[in-house]
């Protein structure tokens, strides 16, 4: 099908497109400049290098890394295992200093930052969902939750989270009671009951079967739509790739290539 002088796949695409379309028309007309409304640089990495030494041997995991991305994005960060994908992830997430370089989040360089700011910055500010869950086995799904919620400073009601994230049956149920796709929301519900700025996905579905998986991507993408968060997803499966703001490539502890994606596609149109 044609639209606009452009060829689409299907009427996801399309439907997809068409709805850009009228939001950006929106923000030009009511809330001027939409690029002001929509571009609002949040992440930028400059000269990002990260050597780990052992013994007398040298290793740089990151090479000079360099790129942004702006409030409200679902980026994926692709590569090959090795490539550097979770260095970069740990950095942003202040698990892991950088070397060299600087690493601006909401306009602050956090790799000058010391352990102390670091550790407010992780509390406050980031959500975190890894390939495995993570979850205490002897806390309810509820409780699991409520443990993010404890210690930062602009929480989430847990139940709340849980009933958007659609385990509203299940808030009582301990980790082994639930499906590795439960674990996973409940996991994402966590992350998100911390009301985050940032939220840091590490293979997220790497854990899960096909439908699962799909069903976790739909909830992260939907989550960065409803709630303008910045989403960061690494992953070595480059079918993911339009369903993405921001495409950012890594190889070899290098950004090989940066795509920026105007029509991100709906998770359910993609196969792999």
């Amino acid at each position: 099908m044609e639209y606009d002088g452009k060829l689409f796949a299907n009427i996801s695409e399309l439907l997809a497109t068409v709805s850009r379309k009228i939001y950006l028309s929106y923000c030009q007309r009511y809330l001027g400049n939409y690029r002001e409304v929509e571009m609002k640089e949040f992440i930028k990495l400059e000269n990002v290098r990260k050597t780990y030494r052992m013994g007398e041997v040298e290793i740089h995991a990151l090479d000079g890394i360099d790129f942004e991305i702006n409030e409200g994005e679902f980026v994926v960060v692709v590569g090959p295992s090795g490539a550097g994908k979770t260095t970069v992830l740990n950095i942003l997430g202040g698990m892991d200093t950088a070397s060299e370089g600087s690493v601006i989040v909401a306009g602050n360089d956090i790799a000058g930052y010391n352990e102390r700011q670091l550790t407010k910055y992780r509390r406050d500010e980031i959500g975190f969902v890894f390939q495995f869950y993570n979850l205490v086995q002897n806390l309810t799904a509820t409780e699991n939750v409520e443990l993010a919620t404890q210690i930062c400073k602009d929480p989430l009601d847990a139940e709340l989270i849980l009933k958007e994230v659609g385990l509203e049956e299940r808030i009582h149920n301990f980790p082994a009671q639930l499906s590795g796709g439960e674990q996973q929301r409940v996991a994402i519900a966590r992350a998100l009951a911390k009301n985050p700025k940032l939220l840091l996905c590490d293979e997220p579905t790497g854990a899960l079967d096909y439908l699962t998986g799909k069903s976790i991507l739909k909830l992260l993408q939907d989550t960065c739509r409803e709630k303008n968060m910045t989403v960061i997803v690494i992953t070595h499966n480059t079918a993911l790739t339009p369903m993405a703001d921001r495409i950012i490539k890594i190889k070899n502890g290098k950004v090989s290539k940066i795509i920026m994606n105007e029509a991100p596609v709906a998770v359910e149109t993609i196969e792999w």
